[in-house]
């Protein structure tokens, strides 16, 4: 039994076999499929269709021997995000390493509670709440080095499968979300660092492999480590952390309920109402210490 068009059939259901339910997606496509449809790849498992292709595209490059369609796709596969994240995070760093410039620099884009609460008198600045993901502890390297490998070992599997749009949408929300929990339990603090959006990352991986089939216990227990090391840790924002990685939980589940086509105008109404919703409780909850 085939179906004519799988945009029909319900999720959580083979849409090639709609009478068999699976949970277990195409790390290609995301349609979802059942055992029998399942072909397994070094990470999660491919569609009939994309298997084809896969195979077109490269007998295609053997006879060629040059880019054709399955080079230009896989170049549109490249999670070019993820590298210009990391080259202005870099480039940021190193600005703060010089002396006279430094400093200023750190100053304009860390963040700290009273930029996002007008009754303190500081000014309002509510995109530190983004910005603070591009500054880092100098001079040590440590800081930035560890964030920007993460970023780069999680980017390169969840560029490709987001898309470009909401990976970057997912880094910026989770690194809102954690400026917002800094904002929330401790509002007398600044912090600096791309922690919070690297937490949302690897928490969205969680729930996005395991809808792809990929054993996910080395992440869940990355993830607990990190997680010792944000409490046990000196000068570390835990708050920063769990408020990213919460975010990034969120996010992931609204991307999982909200993958079919006609479901895209839902997906994007639902980030912008979180990121809205972020922004409203750091500067509405912590305003009432100062009445």
């Amino acid at each position: 039994m085939t179906a004519a068009d799988p945009r029909a059939n319900p999720d959580n259901f083979c849409y090639r076999h709609p009478d068999r339910q699976s949970f277990v997606l195409c790390q290609r496509c995301l349609r979802t499929i059942c055992h029998e449809c399942q072909t397994p790849m070094p990470v999660g498992v491919i569609c009939p269709e994309c298997l084809a292709e896969q195979q077109k595209g490269a007998r295609s490059a053997e006879v060629k021997r040059m880019p054709g369609r399955f080079a230009r796709k896989m170049r549109g596969d490249r999670p070019v995000v993820t590298y210009a994240i990391m080259i202005v995070t870099i480039a940021v760093y190193v600005i703060q390493l010089i002396p006279v410039v430094g400093g200023a620099v750190t100053g304009a884009l860390a963040f700290a509670p009273p930029y996002v609460v007008p009754a303190t008198g500081a000014p309002f600045e509510p995109w530190r709440m983004v910005t603070v993901a591009l500054v880092h502890s100098a001079p040590l390297p440590f800081h930035v080095a560890l964030n920007m490998l993460a970023l780069w070992a999680l980017g390169r599997s969840l560029e490709p499968l987001l898309g470009k749009v909401r990976f970057l949408a997912l880094y910026v929300l989770s690194a809102i979300g954690g400026s917002a929990l800094v904002a929330l339990i401790a509002p007398g603090s600044a912090v600096v660092g791309a922690s919070g959006a690297v937490w949302g990352l690897l928490t969205a991986m969680l729930i996005i492999g395991r809808n792809l089939g990929v054993n996910i216990l080395p992440i869940a227990i990355l993830l607990g480590i990190n997680l010792v090391f944000s409490f046990v840790g000196s000068g570390v924002s835990w708050q920063s952390h769990i408020g990213g990685g919460l975010v990034g939980l969120l996010v992931a589940f609204i991307f999982s309920r909200t993958r079919a086509r006609n479901r895209q105008g839902l997906q994007v109404g639902l980030l912008v109402t979180v990121g809205v919703a972020l922004v409203a409780l750091a500067v509405t909850v912590p305003g009432l210490l100062y009445l």
